[in-house]
């Protein structure tokens, strides 16, 4: 007679045949399992924990004020006589007001407005409005209740982004720009510190954000200099208030603007006077980019020799003069 199995006898013999290796192999892949399963689980807690934060997360003043507008209030600092000509300080990137400290020495005679864009220092940051359009509406806002007529805006890599996003929009507010370190396209960045390139990937970006510390962020910074500097305490500081989507975010506006268009060819139309700082040294921008700027007319090119991707520290001196020249020039008589 012909021998039957069942489905059951055979699962059996599966098992009973099975060698001891294969036994340990099938645990080993249960236990991955399991780790990749709760590795899973708490990168989703964590991502779902920032969300909250985010949109929670208001702003605190810190020797300013406390603009407040929808979507968002913005912290401002400012110096100097009222009647003076007035200037804008646009940070770039994970900066904050704390960035201009050095060519403030040079800049007395004018009314200074320092800006903390949204999602940085002392400004609040919430989950959307990282858009550069957006951020230069806020700041055209901002001034505007401050009771800022006519200004020279300055800002500093992405900062000058924004102020330029500005002089689009607000022709009659900007009187002269000033670019400082700013990429004239997209395909003019040189690249990030490794650490600050791991802290924009994807998940593991997020994992790194969650366990910063100051040495990190120092490690992240490191491409933003080339002469020897100290980086404040108050730097790092405001590196470490910001929120993960507040960072990406605005690291993503700032190269989707690139994108869209070149600096230079927004500014060409625009008549305005225009003032181009770059460190012939920057680690962030191709220095040589800095030549796109030929084609804005009015503009001026200055290439300090030596220097990196911040001026005001490496140099604040000579770019604490160009600024204030070129204030002076362009202030109403």
């Amino acid at each position: 007679m012909e021998e039957t199995t069942t489905p059951q006898d055979q699962r059996t013999h599966s098992r009973a045949d099975a060698t001891p290796s294969v036994l340990r192999g099938r645990r080993a892949w249960s236990r991955r399992r399991r780790i990749t399963l709760l590795a899973a689980g708490v990168l989703t807690v964590l991502l779902a924990w920032n969300t909250v934060s985010v949109r929670t997360e208001t702003a605190e003043a810190s020797g300013g004020q406390i603009v407040r507008l929808p979507g968002g209030d913005i912290h401002v600092v400012q110096e100097g006589p009222r009647g003076a000509p007035t200037m804008v300080l646009l940070h770039g990137l994970a900066g904050s007001t704390a960035w201009w400290d050095p060519v403030l020495p040079a800049l007395r005679d004018l009314r200074v407005v320092r800006v903390d864009l949204l999602g940085h220092g002392g400004s609040a940051k919430p989950a959307e409005g990282y858009g550069i359009a957006e951020q230069a509406r806020r700041v055209g806002a901002v001034l505007d209740r401050l009771g800022v007529r006519r200004a020279t805006v300055v800002g500093h890599s992405t900062g000058g982004a924004v102020a330029t996003s500005l002089a689009e929009q607000r022709r009659d507010l900007v009187a002269a720009l000033a670019l400082i370190d700013t990429g004239p396209r997209a395909d003019a960045f040189l690249g990030d510190s490794f650490v600050a390139r791991l802290m924009t990937t994807p998940v593991v970006g997020e994992l790194i954000w969650r366990l910063r510390t100051d040495s990190t962020i120092r490690d992240a910074l490191s491409t933003a200099f080339t002469r020897q500097v100290r980086i404040p305490d108050r730097i790092v500081a405001g590196v470490r208030g910001m929120t993960y989507r507040s960072l990406t975010a605005t690291d993503e506006a700032s190269g989707a603007f690139l994108k869209e268009r070149p600096v230079p060819d927004r500014l060409a139309g625009l008549g305005l006077p225009t003032l181009v700082i770059f460190g012939s040294q920057d680690r962030r921008w191709q220095p040589s980019s800095a030549q796109d700027y030929r084609r804005v007319p009015h503009a001026r090119i200055e290439v300090l020799d030596g220097v990196g991707h911040t001026p005001m520290f490496e140099d604040p001196d000579t770019t604490g003069a160009l600024l204030l020249g070129l204030a002076l020039e362009t202030a109403p008589r």
